[in-house]
């Protein structure tokens, strides 16, 4: 064996064994459970420590050795400040508007216009920086040098929550990456500017055609209205109507006290018409009749005085009665003229309401017709106000364009120039080591866990009744300097192994001391009835089963119990070589020439109790007649030895195992930890079950810590065999 082996697991009773019977249909193996503990990942990782730790240690010094052997890259940045509080003007609303938050809509429009083609293609010329990029050749032809300009060593960051653009470039040179960091930066800086000019000059053009156009409609509009002017003859229609609004106002007020003298007068003069004095004296010239009227009523008082008194003719009387009668004309004499002033009066008052009415409609007819005309002459007014007020307001808007035109960069200036660095930034050897430390570590552990999620082979207890459903019921380690022969156990004295101090066969010592341990796994379990009979086989050749069944033979002999072995591999036989015999005869000879199998039983030296009948010189007839001739011969041994070990053929792709398997009161299958497939262990376990045959379990052969971290015990084992050979 070239591997070391692992100890014994507890053992869970297999189940007993029936006569046989046709065969079933074949169970299918369930699925390995993913659920597997922490623990076990652990395992994984310590066992292939070493192999993580090179692969690390390789990769970590393969990363140093090009980091340091790649040409250095150096970055240097210059940091542009965009004050968006600052207006874009000293003068109008530019100078006064206020910020409108928008910082990263607006940044981000300047992070793409430094990377434009206007601002690098100059620098890109200037430096040729599409030859130290290596893109030379891109640019030879004339498609290629009318391309948009990408500098791929260029980088424009925004550092958070800041008004600040970094402009950053890597170059192999530190004083040209400087250098191009701030050409970028100016050529932006005259770029924005060149921008803002063109756009100011764009709108001073198109403001003095638009000058033009109004200067020439204003004067149009001006021309009209001193037209109109001149066509009603006066400076301004609006005071003209004020004035004729106050006469018209000023005459309607005359024309109705004239209508009210009028019928004043036309009343006097229709109540003097009628005769009467009273109408006479309320006239306003019948004072003067009042005052005659009183003076001929003292008349005739004192003449009726004068009467009563005289006679007709006395002079008294003659006196007072011409002095009535002389009253009297003279009060019918003012009547009269009375009556003709009324008249004359009232012939006045309608002459005059006449006229002031004949006024009033001639006033009236004017106010009327250039009240028409103003509303005209308003329009056309307001018309050349608003085209002077435009072009006054345009004119104003050019002057502040012009002023502004000067200050439109000053938001935008270099807070600081980028300077040649002291240092590379590419490559960054602790950096790039710790990057390969860690992803090397995790490539190796994930490789690790790869290939044992991937590993089909049987490797502990656990994951044989996990993925198996069957009992492991012994664990054989690996003897590295032990090649499958007994050695030293042919010259045992007293039926026990020698233990030397030799390291070599201490391991020989725990690999014996396993044996005993799968001898008392077998003969303690508790079955229906006492095992008598065991066929040790395994899946495929080199599984090491004719060793444990030598092994298993010689630790049952060694308790003083009569132990018969028997070689049924027939097709490569080797018992008699791990035993050291010499023998030509055996199973063969029985199975062919009906020899008594008793005349052929042979003893290994030192181990009195045990019989060996070997398999003989091999034969193909043999293996065809060894299903019917086995199971006499167990059946008389049976009477004669406490057990019967029985080494078969492997069962994949051999059919005399199978006859074997039903003979026997139970099956014992070897394998190699770490060597032999789930699968093939998976099929002989399906295809004995098939055929009711009970197995005892599985023997996991050449097992080592190395190989499960239920192992762990082998490491302690072997340090213990090597101190008591030391000692």
């Amino acid at each position: 064996m070239d591997k070391e082996n692992r100890s014994l697991t507890p053992y869970i009773e297999p189940a007993r064994l029936t006569p046989y019977a046709p065969p079933l249909a074949m169970p299918e193996m369930e699925p390995e459970s993913s659920s597997l503990p922490l623990s076990h990942y652990l395992w994984i990782v310590r066992r292939h420590r070493w192999k993580i730790c090179a692969f690390v240690t390789a990769c970590v010094a393969a990363t140093i050795l090009i980091s340091l052997r790649i040409t250095p890259i150096y970055e240097s940045t210059a940091t542009v400040d965009i004050d968006r509080q600052m207006p874009s003007g000293v003068i109008g609303q530019e100078a006064t508007r206020s910020t409108i938050n928008d910082a990263d809509q607006f940044l981000a429009t300047q992070v793409k216009l430094i990377q434009s083609d206007s601002v690098l293609r100059p620098v890109a010329e200037k430096y040729k920086l599409l030859e130290h990029e290596g893109r030379a050749a891109e640019g030879g032809s004339a498609a290629a040098r009318e391309a948009p300009v990408l500098l791929d060593r260029l980088k424009v960051t925004r550092p958070l929550s800041t008004y600040l653009l970094q402009i950053s470039y890597r170059s192999t040179d530190p004083r040209m990456a400087a250098d191009v960091s701030n050409a970028v930066a100016n050529s932006y800086l005259e770029h924005t500017y060149n921008i803002r000019i063109r756009s100011s000059a764009s709108l001073s053009t198109f403001m003095e055609r638009q000058l033009e156009e109004l200067r020439a409609k204003m004067e149009r509009s001006s021309q009209a209205l001193m037209q109109f002017e001149r066509e009603l003859n006066v400076i301004s229609p609006e005071e003209k109507t004020n004035i004729l609004s106050a006469r018209l106002l000023q005459l309607n007020t005359e024309y109705t006290n004239a209508q009210a003298e009028r019928v004043r007068k036309e009343a006097s003069n229709q109540s003097l018409q009628g005769g009467s004095l009273e109408a006479a004296q309320a006239s306003t010239q019948g004072e003067d009749l009042r005052k005659t009227s009183e003076r001929l009523s003292q008349a005739q008082e004192r003449f009726a005085e004068v009467r009563m008194h005289f006679g007709a003719n006395h002079p008294e009387f003659k006196k007072a009665a011409a002095q009535v009668a002389e009253l009297e004309r003279s009060i019918g004499k003012s009547r009269q003229n009375i009556a003709q002033r009324v008249e004359i009066d009232y012939s006045e008052a309608v002459r005059r309401e006449a006229m002031l009415q004949k006024t009033v409609a001639e006033t009236k007819a004017e106010f009327d017709r250039l009240n028409a005309r103003s509303f005209e002459y308003q329009a056309l007014k307001r018309e050349a106000e608003a085209d002077k007020k435009l072009y006054e307001e345009l004119i104003r808007k050019i002057k502040e364009a012009g002023i502004n035109a000067g200050f439109q960069n000053s938001a935008i200036r270099i807070a600081d120039l980028a300077r040649p660095g002291l240092l590379p930034v590419f490559p960054n050897v602790k950096l790039n080591a710790a990057m390969a430390l860690l992803f090397a570590g995790l490539l190796g552990i994930g490789a690790a866990l790869l290939s044992d999620v991937l590993d089909a082979t049987i490797r502990d207890p656990e994951q044989v009744a996990r993925t198996l459903h069957t009992e492991v019921i012994g664990t054989l380690p690996s003897v590295r300097t032990w090649h499958g022969r007994l050695g030293q156990a042919n010259a045992a004295s007293n039926g026990a192994l020698v233990r030397s101090s030799d390291a070599a066969d201490m391991a020989v010592n725990g690999y014996e001391e396993s044996i005993r341990t799968l001898r008392n796994s077998i003969l303690l379990a508790d079955f229906d009835r006492r095992v008598k009979s065991i066929l040790v086989t395994s899946a495929s050749p080199g599984e090491g089963k004719s060793t444990t069944a030598a092994h298993l033979a010689v630790a049952h002999a060694e308790q003083r119990h009569k132990t018969l072995l028997i070689d049924g591999d027939l097709r490569r036989p080797s018992v008699h070589k791990r035993l050291g015999l010499s023998t030509t005869q055996g199973l063969s000879n029985v199975l062919t020439s009906s020899t008594p199998w008793r005349q052929l039983l042979v003893q290994p030296d030192g181990v009195p109790d045990l019989d060996v009948l070997p398999a003989g010189p091999p034969s193909r007839r043999a293996s065809d007649l060894i299903g019917r001739s086995i199971g006499e011969i167990l059946l008389e041994a049976a009477g004669e030895y406490d057990l019967i070990i029985l080494d078969g053929p492997p069962l994949l792709g051999f059919a005399e195992p199978l006859q074997m398997a039903t003979a026997v009161d139970g099956v014992v299958v070897v394998t190699r930890a770490g060597e032999t497939n789930r699968k093939a262990v998976g099929n002989v376990i399906t295809t004995l079950r098939r055929l009711r045959v009970t197995v005892l379990g599985l023997v996991l052969n050449e097992v080592h810590k190395e190989l499960s971290d239920s192992y762990h015990y082998y490491g302690y084992y072997g340090k213990y065999y090597q101190a008591s050979g030391k000692a």
